[in-house]
């Protein structure tokens, strides 16, 4: 598949990932582009040389893209990238990809990278699942983030959710043999999906148990809606597991 941006600065929006659910084809997500400023697109002009990856479809050597060999941290869906940046001034001996479909989130975040100087982390303005089944090495992922994805809380919208059987076997392959799934979400009924999914996937053990949730760990940031939710009473589930 080509790659719908034919320059760094491009506004149009890249083609949902789609599932095919008998003959017919359903979208993953829905792109809700919002409001893009002078300050993001000067970010797509001028910073994305330096943290861009443009979707090749092409297995890509991530060891030559940072110039060193590390341990390597993909967050699918970054949304503006509070979370990677985070981890990223925590973390600089590991590598960070971060995979976002929003253009003007990804737009702030390389703005916050250059802010950083942040050298060890890059960014794909595409679907997750193709850059992962397509860029990425089977075994060369050390950790895989997937922080508060859209949750489709209608009952007819749920096979639509990111987190399925056939993706979580995806990341198995694409994890290290020591490698670990982190996955957070303020959604009850989306924690139970996801526990129902991913309990249930060869090659990955929860590191709670059956079930079972972690308290938020260290790495993760906590965000302003999440502390304005749990004041209101609403819950947090941070699911962990490792490879295995």
């Amino acid at each position: 598949m080509t790659d719908p941006f034919s320059s760094p600065g491009a506004k149009a929006p890249a083609k949902p990932f789609t599932v095919t659910e008998g003959r017919r084809e359903i979208r993953s997500f829905v792109l809700r582009q919002g409001r893009f400023t002078e300050a993001q697109q000067r970010a797509f002009d001028v910073q994305w040389p330096r943290f861009g990856l443009d979707y090749t479809g092409q297995l890509r050597d991530f060891d030559a893209v940072f110039g060193r060999a590390a341990p390597r941290v993909v967050e699918i869906g970054t949304g503006n990238g509070d979370a990677l940046r985070f981890a990223a001034r925590q973390d600089p001996s590991r590598d960070y990809l971060g995979i976002e479909v929003h253009a003007p989130g990804v737009g702030r975040l390389l703005n916050a990278l250059e802010a950083d100087g942040s050298d060890h982390v890059r960014v794909y303005h595409h679907d997750a699942v193709e850059v992962l089944r397509n860029e990425v090495a089977d075994g060369s992922l050390d950790e895989v983030r997937i922080y508060f994805p859209d949750p489709w809380h209608k009952k007819r919208h749920n096979k639509r959710r990111l987190v399925q059987p056939e993706f979580a076997a995806l990341l198995v392959r694409k994890l290290a043999p020591t490698g670990r799934l982190h996955c957070a979400t303020d959604w009850e009924a989306y924690a139970e999906h996801m526990w129902d999914v991913l309990d249930a996937t060869p090659g990955l053990r929860n590191r709670a148990g059956a079930r079972g949730s972690v308290p938020r760990p260290d790495w993760r940031p906590q965000t302003h809606f999440e502390t304005r939710g749990q004041k209101l009473g609403h819950g947090v589930w941070d699911l962990l597991y490792d490879r295995c």
